[in-house]
């Protein structure tokens, strides 16, 4: 079992870290430096606000340090990185801020919202109603003044903008008098554009509307897997006082010391690492535009964050495409949505960009044997190894 174990590992990282372009919007790539941490003692140790246990006190050191740069890295007041998750970080909130029988409003999955505060996700458990964000298909965002006039009737007590499919800022300014008139505690789920706020590249949450930003720290951000909370003073002592041991006992301190120092990596780097995702977003988008794929919002640039949308319809054959690029070595999501951020980790540029979206032109329109690209595929990505926006 070992020997098959330690197998499986050694084909996995040779095929997915060396050979392949990942485009998958969800995922990232650590350095090796964040890495290491995750294979360091913290991960066998526990700690605790209420300080039961003793031997903690460069365990403490860490998570406070962590918490002291995100707070700058996102210009708040209050900061929590142990949610274990993007999807417990939206549990927290909820848990926080909402009662049975409260409404909630969100971007419904039929609109690219994350199905885990939808109907059937967190709420369900929580006995919440969703109301959905009115949202238009054609330009991929909220319809403001439909929601604020929804807000008004539907008065629901949280309000969460964000969206597992975001090419563009959600309006938190624009509705954020209608949110303060009902009293609204209004959150946003920034699981996907994270490292983008932490850019200045996307939008600002905090300073438009929102209370709380939330969501997971390795898609466009680049850290381990896990969650983060940042928000005003109110709302993060209320998390702080109910968060532990309710919601989140043993944090993994291994990911703490981890994402401690990809944010420092975020607060260096995380400026020109945003400001080339989004251009590389939106080079991939124009030259796959050009090859004729219906690639979303071309009149509006297609795109102002890390991802490219293909949409080919609610019953198109996004899975069939994802397939077929997976036997190319390119590997994306069965909704096509095309991701930038772990390519961009590794050096690539504009110019990568219009050779990514050729061979996927070569794949899926002119129909190339996928063998025969997935060896081209392999020299190119073999060329971009090191991890960029990084300390040496």
């Amino acid at each position: 079992m070992i020997n098959e174990i330690l197998s499986l590992t050694s084909r996995h990282v040779q095929w997915r870290e060396k050979e392949t372009l990942n485009l998958i919007p969800s995922e990232n790539v650590t350095s090796l430096e964040v890495r290491s941490l995750l294979s360091s003692d913290f991960g066998h140790r526990y700690t605790s606000s209420d300080q039961f246990y003793m031997g903690t006190r460069f365990t403490d050191d860490v998570q406070a340090n962590g918490e002291k740069l995100a707070r700058k890295v996102f210009n708040c007041e209050k900061a929590d990185l142990r949610p274990l998750s993007g999807h417990i970080a939206d549990m927290i909130f909820l848990a926080c801020f909402a009662k049975p029988r409260d409404k909630v409003m969100c971007v419904s999955p039929e609109d690219g919202g994350y199905p885990g505060i939808s109907r059937g996700g967190i709420p369900s458990l929580f006995n919440l109603k969703i109301v959905d964000f009115p949202f238009s298909q054609m330009e991929r965002n909220i319809k403001v003044d439909e929601a604020e006039d929804l807000i008004l009737h539907e008065k629901p007590q949280v309000i969460v903008f964000g969206s597992s499919l975001i090419l563009f800022p959600h309006p938190v300014r624009a509705l954020a008098q209608a949110a303060k008139e009902i009293e609204a505690h209004v959150g946003f789920d920034g699981s996907h554009v994270l490292g983008l706020i932490a850019g200045k590249e996307f939008q600002d949450p905090l300073r438009e509307g929102a209370s709380a930003l939330f969501g997971s720290t390795h898609k466009s951000f680049f850290g381990p897997q896990g969650g983060i909370i940042l928000g005003d003073r109110k709302h993060g002592e209320v998390i702080r006082k109910r968060i532990f041991p309710a919601l989140v006992d043993n944090a993994h301190w291994n990911r703490i010391a981890a994402l401690t120092l990809a944010l420092a990596e975020m607060e260096k780097f995380g400026r020109e690492y945003a400001t080339q995702v989004v251009r590389n977003a939106q080079t991939l988008a124009s030259a796959l535009a050009e090859y004729g794929f219906p690639v979303a919002c071309s009149d509006m640039g297609f795109t102002k964050s890390h991802q490219v949308y293909l949409d080919y319809g609610r019953f198109g054959n996004g899975g069939e495409i994802a397939k077929t690029l997976e036997e190319a070595n390119i590997i994306a999501d069965c909704g096509v949505r095309l991701g930038t951020c772990e390519i961009t980790r590794r050096g690539m540029k504009q110019k990568e960009m219009l050779q990514i979206a050729e061979f996927i032109n070569r794949v899926i329109k002119k129909k190339e044997e996928p063998t025969r690209i997935k060896a081209e595929v392999t020299k190119f990505a073999g060329e971009f190894q090191e991890i960029q926006f990084c300390f040496r």
